[in-house]
């Protein structure tokens, strides 16, 4: 059963519903255990304190008591105690006050080790010593009563007895807890029995069905009481093997943070308290309305409130009052969800190495935690992404303030092996209900806000619509996106890139489709909008590269050495783990860093925080040739395309594929081609889609063209079919 005050260890305000109710199971718990002391009797006691068997009961109830069975899902304050075993067989045995006693005892020693206030001590202990009283009272029925001196031992005609007083227990005791959790909840006695009323009457079934076997141990001889502590420990050591398991399974194995999975549970959760909480508020101000409204008169709501179909005569206007009180209304129950990526984290890992970047992980870990509010969650998702959840947030300045206070704790200087750096990271975040709705779109929007404030380097931005170029369409496009990549529908197309000159393959160019179900293939301009402002991007691109790799690999080991191209997007350049994705891939395959190379539009590059990113001179210094994809459609600065770590020009296809036909584009083409020679660099024409194109272009000087004349984009197994027959043939010069 749920603790009645778990969520904190304060007293309940004086003359609460719950503080009154805590008074009264305390005055009749005392009540009741007097009561029962009140006939012990000297020989009882003095029977009690020789006996062994009372001596070794007592230790078990207050281990037992100390060391709750915790299983997957349950805490100390809800997990099956073993003492219930112990004091439910001192009833049995020994009557009413050796148990209450005993059980008194153990809930004061584990209350005070544990730190718990006075008022749930003395709650806990009434509420043991009612239920144990309950039970007396069924058993008294019987005529089965115990004392120290005149021990009971039942037979097996005295089952349906215990049976029955064992129920009686229980019900007592869920009940007693169930009301003190309802009155904290503010939640109906029916539903708070119902939260784990299957758990607690299995659990309770198996503790109380125990006691009739250890009275009869107890009466035959004290040495026979430990070994049926046997399989309580067994059971204590299984169970605890499986709460590791499950917390290995939610949580991250190198910060011990919580992982995605808890991160979901933990968010839905917050945010169904959320909706229940604001729900409560709009009925009690609607209330109120209506009170203030027509006092003295007990309000009947109106047709056009009670259902459309129901029409009065002020229904429909009534109806649509109160839906514009409830718009006019802003939420007051709000949660938020923040996105934390830490910016240069790679340097660390080059510099220092991955161990030394694992313990940074961790402090960064370590701060995060010492910098939210009680009750808000920091998870890992991975890498240097780090989650926190803000169960309940004013407004969006409260949620600014736990950003700032966040960026704050991590900008403190760092000093790892005798070198000492700053940190840094950006925030996004994302609100319930102002921003999204469920734990998904929470996650995708402060994704959105994340890359935004890591593109404008402002470090804390909130989630805006006008910033965010996502519709409900796109928005459902991107969750069947997400099952695509887990269904492997996303694949690589390759397309050669031929030596105008020779004839000689240059490299293929990996283009990623999508197999929908439904459409059949996708081309990348239908989906990967969707994905580029969000953390699903990252997962694409690394699933890029890795199966590229992959068929780069299986090329290189036929003797078929050809470089493979991949598309970079502006959110891989600001991703400092897309370096290490790589390097990690080549060394895993044995390939160079000439076996692949990656392409970025010139309108990213050009961009200022994509210029400056780690990433780029990180992939430069790796080895990864890099080319300047759609070339003439961005506005580059001749003296910063000179500085760009770039051995490639792709001239961009729309003017490439007028070039037969505009003697304006045939200028362009032609300064391009100069312009890239003068750097040193090779020139590639893209979209060229006939003879007649691919003989001007290498008439300019063109080096390179890809396109329809020399191959159109192929599956895996025809492109390795195309580059066998090409690579046996001897090279020709370019039509």
């Amino acid at each position: 059963m749920k603790d009645p005050n778990n969520t904190r260890n304060t007293a309940p305000r004086r003359g609460s519903p719950l503080w009154i109710y805590f008074v009264v199971v305390v005055l009749l718990g005392v009540a009741v255990c007097a009561t029962a002391f009140s006939g012990v009797t000297g020989p009882d006691l003095d029977a009690l304190v020789r006996s062994p068997v009372f001596w070794i009961l007592g230790c078990f109830i207050i281990f037992g008591e100390l060391r709750p069975i915790i299983t997957p899902g349950s805490t100390e304050n809800n997990g099956a105690t073993m003492s219930t075993t112990f004091s439910f067989a001192a009833l049995l045995y020994a009557g009413l006050p050796i148990a209450a006693g005993l059980q008194a005892v153990a809930v004061v020693t584990c209350g005070v080790f544990r730190g718990r206030s006075p008022h749930r001590i003395a709650f806990n202990a009434a509420q043991y010593t009612l239920s144990l009283g309950a039970a007396q009272l069924v058993l008294a029925l019987f005529g089965d009563l115990a004392t120290p001196t005149d021990r009971w031992v039942p037979d097996g005609a005295d089952l349906p007895a215990v049976a029955l007083a064992g129920t009686v227990y229980f019900l007592c005791n869920d009940t007693l807890v169930g009301s003190a959790v309802a009155l904290h909840e503010r939640v109906s006695l029916v539903k708070a029995l119902r939260w784990d009323l299957g758990y607690q009457v299995l659990v309770h079934l198996a503790l109380l069905g125990l006691a009739p076997l250890m009275v009869i141990a107890m009466d035959r001889s004290a040495v026979f009481v430990p070994l049926i502590v046997l399989p309580f420990i067994a059971v204590y050591l299984n169970a605890s093997v499986s709460v590791r398991r499950e917390h290995q399974a939610l949580h991250d194995g190198l910060t011990g943070l919580p992982n995605r999975k808890l991160l979901i549970t933990r968010t839905e959760e917050a945010l169904a308290e959320a909706r229940t909480a604001e729900k409560r508020e709009v009925e009690k101000r609607e209330a109120e309305r209506r009170g203030a409204g027509r006092p003295g008169r007990r309000w009947r709501p109106w047709a056009g409130e009670r259902g459309a179909g129901t029409r009065g005569p002020r229904g429909p206007r009534a109806g649509l009052a109160a839906r514009r009180r409830r718009a006019a209304d802003p939420p007051t129950h709000r949660a938020g969800l923040f996105l934390l990526d830490l910016d240069r984290f790679k340097e660390v890992n080059d510099t220092l190495g991955h161990p030394t970047g694992d313990r940074l992980l961790q402090l960064v870990a370590h701060r995060l935690t010492h910098s939210v509010r009680p009750g808000d969650l920091v998870a890992r998702l991975g890498g240097d992404e780090f989650a926190v959840l803000l169960p309940s947030v004013r407004d969006e300045a409260a949620a600014r303030e736990v950003a700032a206070r966040l960026r704050a704790a991590l900008s403190e200087p760092v000093r790892l092996d005798g070198m000492s750096f700053d940190l840094e990271a950006s925030v996004g975040i994302a609100l319930f209900p102002d921003h999204a709705p469920d734990f998904e779109l929470l996650l995708q929007r402060a994704d959105v806000a994340m890359y935004h404030a890591k593109e404008t380097r402002s470090g804390v931005e909130i989630y805006t619509s006008g910033k965010d170029r996502n519709s409900p369409a796109r928005l459902s496009m991107l969750g069947d996106l997400r099952r695509a990549l887990d269904r492997s529908e996303l694949e690589l197309f390759y397309q050669p890139k031929v030596s105008l000159r020779d004839g000689q393959l240059v490299g293929m160019e990996a283009l990623l489709r999508w197999r929908h179900p439904v459409d059949g293939v996708l081309e990348p301009a239908a989906f990967l909008s969707v994905a580029e402002q969000t953390y699903l991007m990252r997962s694409i691109t690394h699933h890029v590269v890795d199966a590229a790799l992959t068929q780069a690999a299986a090329w290189w080991r036929e003797d078929l050495t050809v470089q493979v191209a991949v598309n970079a997007s502006g959110r891989d350049l600001l991703d400092t783990g897309l370096t290490e994705t790589i390097e990690e891939g080549l060394l895993a395959r044995g390939l160079p860093a000439a076996a692949l190379q990656l392409e970025i539009t010139e309108r990213i590059l050009m961009n200022e925080p994509a210029y400056a990113s780690d990433t780029v001179g990180a992939l430069a210094e790796l080895g990864i040739p890099l080319s300047l994809d759609d070339f003439g459609t961005g506005y580059s600065s001749l003296v910063r395309l000179n500085r760009l770590p770039v051995e490639e020009i792709k001239i961009d296809s729309s003017f490439v594929g007028r070039l037969a036909d505009s003697p304006e584009d045939a200028v362009i083409v032609r300064s391009i081609v100069d312009l890239v020679r003068t750097l040193g660099l090779r020139s590639v024409a893209e979209g060229v889609e006939d003879p007649v194109t691919a003989r001007l272009l290498r008439e300019m000087g063109c080096d390179a063209a890809q396109g329809w004349h020399f191959g159109r984009p192929m599956d895996a197994e025809t492109a390795t079919d195309w580059l066998r027959r090409h690579m046996q043939r001897a090279p020709e010069p370019a039509a």
